[in-house]
């Protein structure tokens, strides 16, 4: 075959996999699994690099021109660079999943985690409300030795905001049990087809309506305020994500579509699963400024909620904008 003809031949599909290779450069975070690419009909790209490495063998044994053969050449490295280098390290993949892919997942389960919200804040006002009328209404939730409990870890005496026991390193461990236990449950009362979660959901907030109104009936507010604003943000935001994510299990029994039960369940499960996973990591995070900063009672009030407001505009804007970039790349 003539050199002009061999270009002729194949011109359009090395034209192709070239866009491809300047497609992945301007995306290098895409995930290596995907190859395949829609400009080039749903071709697998590793079929196309294994044509063109054929191709480069014949041109050489033809002799076609060091032009022709300094092209393929350059497109088949170029290919081998980007299709068999290795996968980033554990570490890295782990720091983009809580970065962009969790963020990218909670925003995909929005309509989930918008009931969850609701499922949590409405009863968590309306207690929070309901006990500055009738104060006597924590009574039907908590004994009074817990009630008293709670009274003393916020009161002046108290070393420490939020404990009434217990050095910074303990308690980080305590809350990090405490809470991600508490996350969990949440999701996986997702089993017990839409009535777990939404209960479950609903008694975390009228729970801590109920404290946050009581300690502020009885003149114990400033410090309640200033020791939950910190870790408010990560803390609450984690619970609500559990939630969602115990709905959209749910759902996968309730509404599997045309899935069959048990595929909607492991597929759902999946996506639960990786919710859970970033879950944990808020709930460490939240654990640490709780033991850790929001326990100490001699920072200023102004100083905490300063410090609050910069977290809550932090997590917010990273679960609207994160991984916003791979979106606009697919």
């Amino acid at each position: 075959m003539r050199q002009e003809q061999f270009i002729a031949r194949h011109q359009q599909e090395w034209v192709e996999f070239e866009r491809w290779l300047q497609a992945r450069a301007a995306r290098p975070r895409k995930a290596r699994a995907d190859i395949h690419w829609r400009g080039m009909a749903d071709i697998d790209v590793p079929v196309v690099y294994r044509r063109l490495a054929r191709q480069l063998g014949l041109a050489r044994r033809r002799g076609y021109s060091p032009h022709l053969l300094e092209r393929l050449q350059e497109l088949v490295q170029r290919g081998h660079d980007v299709l068999y280098r290795p996968p980033p390290p554990r570490w890295q993949r782990a720091i983009e999943f809580f970065i962009a892919d969790f963020p990218r997942l909670v925003r995909a389960e929005s309509g989930v985690m918008w009931a969850s919200t609701l499922l949590f804040l409405l009863p968590l006002l309306a207690s929070f409300v309901a006990l500055q009328f009738k104060p006597e209404l924590i009574h039907t939730l908590m004994p009074p030795q817990q009630v008293a409990q709670w009274e003393e870890m916020y009161s002046k005496a108290a070393q420490k905001l939020g404990r009434s026991s217990g050095d910074d390193l303990q308690m980080f461990g305590y809350y990090i049990f405490n809470n991600i236990s508490i996350g969990l449950r949440t999701y996986a009362s997702g089993l017990l087809a839409g009535i777990g979660p939404v209960l479950t959901i609903a008694f975390n907030g009228v729970m801590i309506g109920m404290v946050a109104g009581h300690l502020q009936n009885v003149g114990l507010g400033d410090p309640f305020w200033r020791f939950a604003a910190g870790h408010a943000s990560f803390e609450l935001t984690a619970i609500v994500i559990s939630g969602g994510a115990g709905l959209r299990l749910s759902l996968a029994l309730l509404a599997p579509g045309r899935r069959t039960r048990v595929n909607a369940l492991i597929e759902d499960g999946k996506r639960g699963a990786a919710l859970c996973l970033g879950m944990f990591l808020m709930l460490v995070i939240a654990a640490f400024i709780e033991a850790f900063w929001s326990s100490i009672g001699t920072i200023p009030a102004a100083v905490k909620y300063g410090v609050a407001a910069v977290l809550w505009a932090l997590v917010l804007a990273w679960l609207a904008l994160g991984g916003r970039d791979r979106d606009a790349a697919r």
